[in-house]
């Protein structure tokens, strides 16, 4: 198999795409994120994998928990930010709005669906990071949601390389 074989299979698979924050004392930090899924049902798990190189990761690596915002096709906006943006340069909290969620995690306040979780442990799996949490805390808003996907956000340019 060569890597442009995988690469059109995947293609296929057109994942939401979720923004991730956490906090680790006074520093916030979020990022946009692929790479997650629900992995267990009893107990109630996600995993969220963080690229190694994103100013996220070492915030989180931190963090006692971690907050997963599930992203509208109206929510490009926050998909640009928190993907195009790094935070090594850019307060991001500072471009949009949030309040203060489970035990002071960063809460986005556009996003229509979002849950919290403490986390459980991490792992190295190649260039991104496993983070394990157990989801405690969830917020959905009344209405449609249409989720916001790879195909319309894979034009972005990331702050940090994968």
């Amino acid at each position: 198999m060569t890597s442009d074989e995988l690469d059109a299979v995947v293609d296929l698979l057109n994942y939401p795409m979720f923004v991730v924050t956490t906090r680790h004392g006074d520093e916030r930090s979020g990022c946009l994120v692929g790479f997650a899924s629900q992995v267990s049902i009893n107990p109630r798990r996600f995993l969220v994998g963080l690229s190694n190189k994103n100013h996220t990761y070492r915030v989180a690596r931190e963090a006692e928990r971690l907050a997963v915002h599930v992203l509208d096709r109206d929510d490009r906006s926050l998909a640009e930010l928190f993907g195009t943006q790094t935070g090594d340069e850019v307060d991001k909290f500072a471009a949009c709005d949030w309040t203060d969620g489970p035990e002071g995690v960063p809460v986005l306040s556009a996003a229509p669906a979002w849950f919290s979780g403490r986390i459980l442990g991490h792992d190295r799996l190649g260039d991104h990071e496993g983070f394990l949490i157990e989801p405690d805390s969830a917020y959905v808003a009344d209405g449609d949601l249409s989720l916001l996907t790879f195909a319309e956000v894979s034009d972005l340019e990331p702050g940090h390389e994968a």
